[in-house]
């Protein structure tokens, strides 16, 4: 770590608590105003949430970054969800029960219904995970060892049949956001009717910004906020001037500075619990044979370069945890594997033995991916030059082409910046999204980043399938300690999850995945 890093990190700190003394004048006369999002303080029965992502859908197809979840189960909801002790909790359906290896009995619950006022109906469920299925680089299709098919039984029981064990459908499950079968297709959705507590009245893809209303048609406990105001605020710093003069209520995914600034101030709270997501720095695995990276001796002489203690403690002052997994060790089914160590003169020394010499490495990330994402990169560089190896960096914009470029459609690159979560708070479902991919699955982009390795793949296929729990343990560990040995990456972390709130919004319950209930949330 550089010192002239340092003195940014802490300029920046200052120049935060200026601003924030100051009433936020100077900050939001630069960022603020360049976003069109709309002004003023949020009513009495109006809340109004700050994300540092564009929403760019309701629905969870392609893209689901953590805090999404909050306002696309807000709108659409799926069978079960996840609670804030990682458990899977009914919510269309009433009973969903194993009933056989291959079998799962679910029930409709009654009188759930749309928006609208239509039924929800098995076809729609039927419908969904055909659509699902069918998307070209689906995000949510990277969990499901298998696709399960419905076999209807009367107009609201049906089974859910797989080939082979599925033990976790239940938890699966709560990734299927249900929709009128009639308006589903295999694309993330831009319009249409939902089952949840709000309605979208007005929407704006461009600027991520919409309006959600209470829905009079809700088969549950009508929600206590009436309206919901979401805006996409790309800039942290504005997003601390709005929360602090109360223009929005909730800002998520804030750095170290931001909190500790927000703590200290009257009518503002900080919520934080450990997460599910794993960042990482992740080599492209869709090198050719003869290319450095796809030597692991060489992943793993470059991931000494890299001071993972400074970055945590300088950087995003103590905001995260050093990985010691492939997986966040919250998650059930987890193991340590072993740890980032830090030896530039090891590293060096390993690539000369490698006869590795004038590396050039492409970097690429999207802004916001995650907390204090620029300085993690420019660290990086400066910690590869230090052992010699050339870096660029290409930052890519929300809503942007990097999509393409991650599938291995665009450009070249050699390491990621990315985030991928475990929705479910299971290990086997990062491990099934992120390390079991397959020639099929690479032949229409669905692997993570060309990651494939048959052996892997097929111990995380047989753990997927146990329906015993501790042998399933067993498999997942087996599993996890050959990853580890492949160096997937270059350096990884596991970020806590951050919201601030101003004081006027109470009942918000931070869950592990980075969103809380929207409709349990009151005003006061």
């Amino acid at each position: 770590m550089t010192d002239s890093l340092l003195h940014q990190r802490f300029s920046r700190r200052n120049l935060m608590r200026g601003g924030l003394l100051l009433g936020g004048g100077l900050l939001l006369g630069g960022a603020a105003t360049g976003c069109a999002t709309p002004t003023g303080t949020p009513g009495p029965t109006t809340v109004s949430l700050a994300l540092n992502r564009s929403l760019v859908s309701l629905d969870n197809k392609l893209n689901q970054f953590d805090a999404a979840l909050t306002v696309q189960r807000g709108v659409r909801q799926a069978l079960t969800e996840i609670d804030a002790n990682l458990k899977p909790q009914l919510v269309l359906a009433d009973r969903f029960e194993l009933v056989e290896p291959t079998r799962w009995f679910v029930h409709l619950r009654d009188g759930v219904r749309y928006s609208d006022g239509s039924p929800v109906r098995v076809e729609d469920v039927a419908t969904a995970l055909k659509m699902y299925s069918e998307v070209d680089g689906s995000f949510v299709g990277g969990f499901f060892p298998e696709w399960p098919t419905v076999e209807p039984m009367d107009a609201s029981s049906f089974s859910l049949l797989t080939t082979k064990p599925v033990p976790v459908l239940d938890y699966l499950m709560s990734n299927i956001l249900i929709t009128p079968a009639a308006a589903n297709r295999p694309e993330e959705l831009q319009s249409g009717v939902g089952s949840g507590p709000y309605v979208v009245t007005s929407s704006d893809r461009g600027t991520g910004n919409y309006t959600l209303e209470r829905n009079t048609q809700y088969w549950g406990p009508a929600p206590n906020i009436e309206t919901v105001r979401v805006r996409f605020v790309p800039e942290e710093s504005s997003r601390v001037v709005t929360l602090r003069s109360g223009e929005v209520d909730v800002i998520d995914s804030i750095t170290p500075d931001a909190a500790d600034q927000l703590e200290g101030l009257s009518n503002v709270g900080v919520e934080r619990v450990d997460g599910v997501r794993l960042n990482q720095l992740f080599y492209n695995f869709r090198k050719p044979a003869d290319h450095p990276l796809a030597n692991a001796r060489v992943r793993k002489a470059l991931t000494y370069a890299i001071n993972g203690p400074a970055l945590i403690d300088q950087v995003m002052q103590g905001s995260a945890t050093a990985s010691r997994g492939v997986i966040p060790s919250i998650l059930d089914g987890a193991i340590e594997t072993g740890e980032y160590v830090y030896d530039p003169a090891r590293a060096r020394g390993e690539l000369d033995a490698l006869g590795v010499r004038d590396l050039n490495l492409k970097i690429i990330w999207e802004s916001g991916e995650f907390a204090a994402d620029t300085d993690i990169m420019e660290s990086v560089v400066q910690m590869f030059s230090d052992i010699g190896v050339r870096t660029s960096l290409q930052q890519f914009e929300p809503g942007g082409d990097i999509m393409q470029w991650r599938q291995g459609k665009a450009g070249d690159w050699d390491v990621l910046g990315n985030g991928f979560p475990s929705p479910t708070g299971l290990a086997i479902t990062i491990m099934q999204g992120m390390y079991a991919g397959t020639p099929e699955k690479e032949a229409t982009r669905d692997t993570y980043h060309g990651y494939q390795f048959p052996e892997i793949a097929a111990a995380i296929a047989r753990a997927s399938e146990e329906v015993d729990p501790t042998r399933r343990g067993q498999l997942l560990a087996d599993a996890q300690r050959q990853i580890w040995d492949t160096v997937p990456c270059l350096w990884s972390f596991v970020p806590k999850s951050v919201l601030a709130k101003r004081d006027r919004i109470q009942d918000v319950t931070l869950r592990p995945t980075n969103s809380y209930n929207l409709s349990a949330a009151t005003l006061v």
